[in-house]
């Protein structure tokens, strides 16, 4: 008599896992954040969830776009206006996956999975003139190059050009 709802309710239980998980490319920022975090503890530090929440705070002074983000939500920057901190480093502590620790961050504060990485624009096949100045400032940002007297969107492409032959070698775009 009970071993229907027994059944029913670990189906039950079974499908609200299924939809609770992330799916593919689901949280982006937060797994590949957590897992480049992750690479840079050692082995004394991930046992200890206080020595990781204080090289996570180091790890995000050098941060810069989504991952800033990421660690402005966690609580990893000065002006981070709560911390959920305990929710990474307990977790990570206990070796559990990226992607589970995202879900259980998603719980939380569900904006943290709202962040993604920006496309990345192929230089090598794009024509810089369809792009918008958005864009081509983005571009300008990622190199750490500035713009400077530049109004137009031709005075940004050309600024581009001039720099291409200096980071076109890098990797990142």
């Amino acid at each position: 008599m009970h071993k229907p709802r027994l059944f029913h309710l670990l189906l039950f239980v079974a499908v609200l896992q299924t939809v609770l998980a992330l799916r593919e490319g689901e949280c982006e920022v937060c797994v590949k954040t957590v897992d480049k975090f992750a690479a840079t503890l050692s082995d004394d530090v991930k046992k200890d969830p206080k020595l990781i929440e204080a090289e996570f705070k180091k790890f995000c002074k050098g941060t810069k776009n989504k991952e800033n983000r990421f660690c402005y939500y966690l609580g990893g920057l000065e002006e981070s206006a709560t911390g959920i901190l305990g929710e990474l480093s307990k977790p990570l502590s206990w070796s559990m996956p990226s992607d589970k620790i995202c879900e259980k961050l998603r719980k939380k504060d569900a904006q943290i999975c709202d962040l993604r990485f920006d496309k990345q624009i192929d230089l090598n096949n794009v024509d810089l003139k369809k792009l918008k100045v958005r864009d081509l400032r983005k571009i300008l940002n990622d190199w750490d190059e500035v713009c400077d007297g530049c109004i137009e969107k031709t005075d940004f492409i050309k600024r581009i050009e001039e720099l291409k032959p200096k980071y076109m070698g890098r990797s990142d775009l």
